[in-house]
């Protein structure tokens, strides 16, 4: 079923798991994503950049994530990633995504809660959800980038106003991540996590899933991760397959013998990735 943000990561905190939120690259991974969420019993996000919208076709995605969820009986979101953008925000919802984000991460406090707002009125009118973004996640994506010294981490007490002001339905917090990092791993402050989950009453969010240790994901997931971003090690292990097959092949080979391979690559990435999110030796529902 083609459903909302906010619908999978009620039943994510219900059930003390996090949804995966997979960005696709091009059109040729989207159905592999999707079906593995489907052997996974799991619900997934389907996750695009404003790039890719625009190179795939806003319509063309709604109706091929909305097809393959109804014939493959899955729960699946797709959801505009890192927009900063209000006329492709607006294209995105008027053409049928079912979760935006606004990043107003760049801008000063007051800013970003007043132009998060507006996105929120517009969308929740639609029946869209909305994530929003508090501190500075590091790393380069689809353009934007971050130094390392201009990471800032989120504070509570400002998460605590800037969901109360804004009315977003989930918060994509900075406690050291970086987006693009897939040479190594980082270190996630779990203690600031933890400071967030005690006071803020809506699904939080990892952006730059690529570069967490998977050992750390189940203290994630209990301290209220609902939604974890995972795109670049996508990116990485289609890209590399793709080259390996294409560098190989005779020039008049079907090009479906040389994309198959790295589909099937994301799909078993996608499915280790949600066997994880499930966070299956936990309880049930951990509460506040």
């Amino acid at each position: 079923m083609y459903t909302t943000l906010k619908e999978v990561t009620k039943t994510a905190e219900a059930l003390n798991f996090t949804v995966g939120a997979f960005n696709t690259h091009n059109l040729e991974m989207l159905p592999s994503m999707l079906r593995a969420a489907k052997e996974m019993g799991a619900p997934i996000i389907i996750q695009t950049s404003i790039d890719t919208a625009k190179y795939i076709g806003y319509d063309v995605l709604v109706n091929v994530v909305k097809t393959i969820a109804d014939h493959e009986l899955v729960d699946a979101v797709l959801h505009l990633d890192h927009a900063r953008d209000f006329d492709e925000i607006k294209a995105a919802i008027d053409s049928g995504y079912s979760s935006v984000m606004y990043d107003g991460s760049h801008l000063p406090f007051k800013e970003n809660i007043l132009k998060t707002r507006a996105v929120v009125e517009y969308a929740h009118a639609h029946g869209v959800s909305v994530e929003g973004e508090l501190g500075t996640i590091g790393g380069t994506e689809e353009g934007i980038h971050v130094e390392e010294d201009d990471k800032v981490f989120t504070r509570p007490e400002d998460a605590v106003e800037f969901v109360a002001a804004t009315g977003v339905d989930a918060l994509a917090i900075a406690i050291g991540t970086n987006h693009g990092q897939f040479r190594s791993k980082t270190e996630v402050n779990v203690a600031l996590l933890k400071e967030i989950y005690a006071v803020v009453d809506v699904p939080l969010v990892i952006h730059g899933g690529t570069g967490v240790k998977e050992e750390d994901y189940p203290e994630l997931i209990n301290n209220g991760i609902r939604k974890f971003n995972v795109g670049t090690e996508l990116l990485v292990n289609w890209t590399k397959i793709a080259k390996e097959n294409f560098g190989a092949t005779e020039v008049n080979k079907s090009l479906r013998h040389n994309v198959i391979p790295s589909n099937e690559a994301i799909k078993e990435i996608v499915k280790h990735k949600i066997g994880l999110f499930m966070n299956t030796k936990a309880p049930t529902a951990i509460g506040k």
